[in-house]
């Protein structure tokens, strides 16, 4: 798959087939899209296209609403997007000169002259340009001028993928992580770098590996122990993940922490991925540390014991 990082890099190709979105999660939703977009470009001998846009528009439009969350970063997204055969993705710059453009200017400069658009596959309610006044009447509208075939996608595909979207938030925001992993059809993940703590996780029997995440919008799930599977220098290993402030020793931060099973190399400073498979229990203050200890040792009893259970249906 070829990335842009703006529509200019983009040069028009023959017998183009684009759809737009956020595609954020990539889920199972989503994939029926891409599928149907994939089987478009082959009957045609085209080529498939994805225009998304980063920052999310809500980012730029409501800059001062911080509560949007999203399922992937925009590297993570790429990722997915190529691991299911897209040959295109355009990563356009959302701004406010973007979104005051008109819908016909939108329609003419971006998916005809960028592009070279021959079909465009596109739910009911999709809407662009300035004050979102452009959608599928415009483009249907448009199309014999611009020479370009329309594609709607069905309502009920379009309500599939919004519900499937809100809730793989929810389930993550409440640790039903076996629903959100259904409805991705693989498990969530997040992929941060290793940075030195303070070392408290050795001193009890379980060393961890503490991870920042540097994108601020990346949804975390809600607070607890986690069985993961941990991928990290090209090999993969399963471990205990912890997420919260670490009540127990009255942590003033929240902490993304994993300890990986038999595994004891210096990884400071490399990116992990980490990917969560079940939830084991929620974040708990313990009266001391010794209780601290017992408790994680059946932690990583549950753990393991999922883990030998665990279908290998789920794999990125």
């Amino acid at each position: 798959m070829k990335i842009y990082h703006h529509i200019d890099e983009f040069k028009p190709i023959k017998n183009a087939v684009v759809t737009i979105g956020t595609f954020d999660g990539v889920h199972i939703g989503h994939r029926k899209i891409i599928a149907h977009i994939k089987d478009l470009a082959t009957k045609i001998n085209g080529e498939t296209v994805i225009l998304t846009f980063f920052p999310h528009p809500r980012m730029i439009l409501q800059p001062e609403d911080e509560s949007l969350k999203l399922i992937n970063t925009i590297n993570e997204k790429a990722e997915l997007l190529e691991r299911l055969g897209v040959d295109h993705l355009i990563i356009t710059p959302f701004s406010r000169d973007f979104s005051n453009q008109t819908a016909e200017g939108y329609i003419r400069d971006v998916l005809v002259k960028n592009i070279g658009t021959r079909t465009i596959v596109i739910g009911y309610d999709h809407r662009f340009g300035k004050d979102r006044q452009g959608g599928l009447q415009d483009l249907l509208r448009l199309s014999p001028q611009y020479g370009f075939d329309v594609v709607e996608i069905p309502e009920q595909d379009i309500n599939d993928v919004a519900i499937s979207s809100t809730r793989i938030r929810n389930a993550l925001l409440m640790n039903e992580i076996n629903i959100a992993n259904e409805c991705l059809g693989y498990p969530f993940f997040i992929t941060g770098k290793v940075i030195r703590g303070d070392q408290l996780g050795r001193e009890l029997g379980y060393p961890t590996a503490n991870l920042v995440i540097e994108e601020s919008y990346k949804l975390i799930p809600a607070d607890g122990i986690f069985a993961v599977r941990v991928k990290v220098e090209g090999k993969q290993y399963t471990g205990m993940a912890y997420i919260g402030h670490r009540p127990t020793v009255n942590g003033m931060t929240r902490n993304i922490e994993v300890n990986i099973f038999d595994f004891s190399a210096d990884i400071y400073n490399q990116t992990l991925r980490m990917e969560f498979l079940h939830f084991i229990r929620g974040d708990i203050k313990f009266a001391s540390l010794e209780e601290l200890v017992a408790q994680l040792g059946k932690d990583k009893e549950d753990v393991q014991a999922l883990m030998i259970l665990d279908s290998p249906q789920f794999n990125t």
